[in-house]
């Protein structure tokens, strides 16, 4: 095991060597690029015994991943905001086609207006598809969780396509001290595939449901869909912990920082929990007893553990990294479905946006959130959905808004 500084693309790169990939399809797009390119170099290098392709769209990009990993190869790919959604029709066709393989997404905002900075509407616009989601908080994490990500996806009680999230810019550039494991240590953990699945031979035809006529034959496809997606959640437990016992690092469905004897809770997912963490330290620091839950994995939804941590809690804040128009955080709604019939839920459960388009979150506005949960708890009112935004960001866009001879209050 040696220890290097990466990025979280790197550290992609890293976790695809490691796992054995037989082929990399891919397509260019910033900030994700730099994943393929280095795997590209190592497998023209021979430092790989894979086949790269470059495809000519995400959509290529995808069905060929399909594609192959219905034929017995383990596969691995990787895209990031405007690609995911250009290769969208394939998403709900490669899980619908229980193919396992491992997808990187490094998250960027969806334009319009463009940018290249990071927030999780990519993503999370995935959520339904059928596709199991894991979203990273560091650069080692990445690396590990596409060791985890192939056993899960594997398993024969899954047989899904998984998706990490990073975010990208903060994690994918962002360059950190990542333990590179054995390829021994890593032979022990992850087996050579054995896609018993897969169409291997023609002398040994099978039959594979893809071409439905009928509402109850694709109910029953869809249903059993679910199942195996609600399966992901034991499967991850135990491959969670396999995994902690073979490297010493663990990694929950959902991570639990200084929750001992919190009271107020702040719900936060991806790189943007470091700041959580930080300003959690503050609060304890000055008296105030704050925690944090990050989710780590977003479907299956963890439903369960998330009321476990949240039983008897005082007060809890969900900051969404994304928007749904008209609606409002996307997470906030998983949330609040599973504490819904809950007891011992929170007695005050808040919404708020912050981090659209790679925005900073502030001390000051995690100080805000702790500030309006204490509110609330006193006035028993519950105020909608709020964004974060503060007086400097006001006054950021009414320069921009002067260079364009507007103004606004």
């Amino acid at each position: 095991m040696v220890k290097e500084m990466l990025t979280g693309n790197y550290a992609a790169a890293w976790g695809a060597r490691l796992a054995d990939v037989d082929y990399v399809p891919a397509f260019p797009i910033t900030p994700q690029s730099e994943i393929i390119e280095v795997l590209s170099t190592w497998i023209n290098g021979g430092n790989m015994d894979a086949i790269f392709t470059n495809m000519d769209s995400e959509h290529s990009m995808i069905t060929a991943a399909g594609t192959a990993s219905a034929a017995g190869t383990r596969v691995f790919s990787a895209t990031s905001s405007q690609g995911l959604l250009y290769g969208f029709e394939m998403l709900y066709n490669i899980a619908g086609w229980r193919v396992p393989l491992v997808l990187i997404n490094v998250s960027r905002a969806v334009s319009a207006p463009i940018t290249l900075e990071p927030d999780h509407n990519d993503v999370l616009s995935a959520r339904d598809t059928g596709i199991i989601q894991i979203h990273a908080e560091t650069c080692q994490e990445i690396l590990d969780t596409i060791l985890m990500a192939y056993k899960i996806s594997e398993n024969e009680k899954v047989l899904l396509p998984v998706m990490i999230n990073m975010d990208g810019f903060y994690l994918s550039f962002t360059r950190e001290p990542v333990l590179i494991p054995d390829k021994s240590e890593v032979k022990g953990f992850l087996p050579e595939y054995n896609p018993k699945h897969a169409f291997l031979k023609a002398s040994e035809p099978m039959a594979q449901g893809v071409a439905v006529l009928g509402g109850s034959a694709y109910s029953y496809f869809k249903y059993q869909q679910h199942l195996a997606s609600l399966n992901a959640l034991e499967v991850y437990n135990e491959v969670a912990s396999e995994f902690e016992g073979v490297f010493g690092r663990s990694y929950s469905s959902i991570e639990a920082f200084m929750m001992e004897d919190a009271e107020y809770v702040l719900i936060m997912s991806n790189s943007f929990t470091v700041k959580g963490k930080a300003a959690v330290k503050g609060f304890r620091e000055n008296g105030i007893k704050a925690g944090l839950l990050r989710l780590r994995l977003i479907r299956p939804f963890p439903d369960a553990e998330l009321r476990r941590l949240l039983s008897n809690i005082k007060a809890a804040a969900v900051i969404d990294q994304n928007i749904s128009p008209g609606s409002g955080g996307i997470l906030f709604k998983d949330v609040s479905a599973a504490l819904y019939h809950d007891a011992h839920r929170p007695e005050v459960l808040l919404s708020f946006i912050g981090g659209l388009g790679g925005k900073d979150i502030s001390q000051v506005e995690f100080k805000h959130i702790i500030d309006m949960m204490k509110k609330s708890l006193d006035t028993g009112v519950i105020p909608g959905t709020e964004i974060l935004y503060t007086e400097n960001d006001m006054q950021q866009m009414n320069k921009l808004l002067k260079i364009a001879g507007k103004t606004t209050d």
